[in-house]
């Protein structure tokens, strides 16, 4: 593997129980440096699922402790009930006491500020989408607006999924509502306008939850109901999103040593499928491979139109 630069820092995209390709990916590789994310990284970037791996890491959690809270939680937080089955005629499929009781585990009674005020100091973007302000929150443990926020709070608010989970304070649901399902961007941002770090000094690690093969037929989408059409909107939603957050970083921040891990999956995996984690186990065992190897994903790069 390629040495890291001076400066680290880490982007994680949003999936739900696809978290667990990210996490045990981060345990093969801190097994490899014999040292922990949080030694090395002091910007964290997280959507949704990832929102919890970064909040979590950014605690000094080791990735192999965090991994083990998905596979111990998973079917806890994602437990079938008459809402999963009737979900179309309710406000939201799953409770949230399930994650919340997860989460204060090992968050406890942290603040947003407390990452900042830590020794040493973690910036940690916790994104959420505020659906009265009709806009992106980025929620920064540097920032004033957000330093008594709860850190249990500011996941929950990232990690609720429209349809998934019940809207937080009656206004914030899942950051990948906007544009950042895929934090990258926002990362690589904050390296440069913010932080100040030198593009040549710093690597930015982005870390993708699996690219669904694209499981419709032609013809299909023809015969569609209303409800039929959720899914396959709000995936193409999502990873129109990925791509162009990818293609943003690899274009505007040159300098940057940005390396993006992803994996493609054979066939589609539900977020809130929790019988799929022996299989996500593996995913994430090829990931932690492809980190080691330096096997950059490049099949999300978009190339810009030419002019003629």
């Amino acid at each position: 593997m390629k040495p890291f630069r001076k400066k680290l820092a880490i982007a994680v995209d949003g999936g739900g129980i696809r978290g667990i390709i990210v996490t045990k990916a981060l345990s093969i590789l801190e097994a490899t440096l014999g040292t922990s994310v949080f030694k090395l990284a002091r910007l964290m970037a997280g959507t949704s699922t990832g929102s919890i791996i970064v909040a979590d890491l950014a605690t000094g959690t080791s990735a192999a402790k965090l991994h083990q809270l998905y596979l111990d939680h998973g079917e806890a937080i994602f437990k079938r009930s008459w809402r999963t089955v009737f979900w179309p005629l309710t406000r939201y499929r799953y409770p949230h006491k399930a994650l919340e009781d997860a989460l204060r585990m090992d968050l406890g009674e942290r603040v947003m500020s407390d990452y900042w005020r830590a020794d040493p100091p973690t910036d940690v973007i916790i994104t959420t989408y505020d659906l009265l302000e009709n806009r992106p929150r980025l929620i920064k443990s540097w920032k004033s607006e957000y330093k008594d926020w709860p850190a249990v709070k500011a996941v929950l608010a990232s990690s609720s999924a429209p349809t998934y989970f019940p809207v937080v304070d009656g206004q914030f649901v899942d950051g990948g509502l906007g544009t950042f399902a895929n934090p990258c961007y926002l990362a690589a941002y904050e390296i440069l306008f913010v932080l100040k770090w030198k593009p040549e000094e710093t690597t930015l690690i982005s870390l993708g939850t699996g690219r669904d093969p694209n499981a419709i037929q032609p013809g299909q989408p023809e015969h569609f109901y209303s409800w039929e059409w959720l899914e396959p909107l709000f995936d193409a939603f999502l990873a129109s999103a990925s791509d162009q957050q990818v293609h943003l970083v690899d274009t505007l921040f040159s300098g940057l040593d940005f390396r993006r891990f992803q994996v493609d999956l054979k066939e589609s995996i539900g977020m809130d499928d929790p019988s799929a984690i022996p299989e996500l186990v593996k995913y994430g065992e090829v990931m932690g491979q492809m980190i080691l190897n330096d096997q950059y994903d490049r099949a999300q790069l978009v190339e810009p139109p030419q002019i003629p």
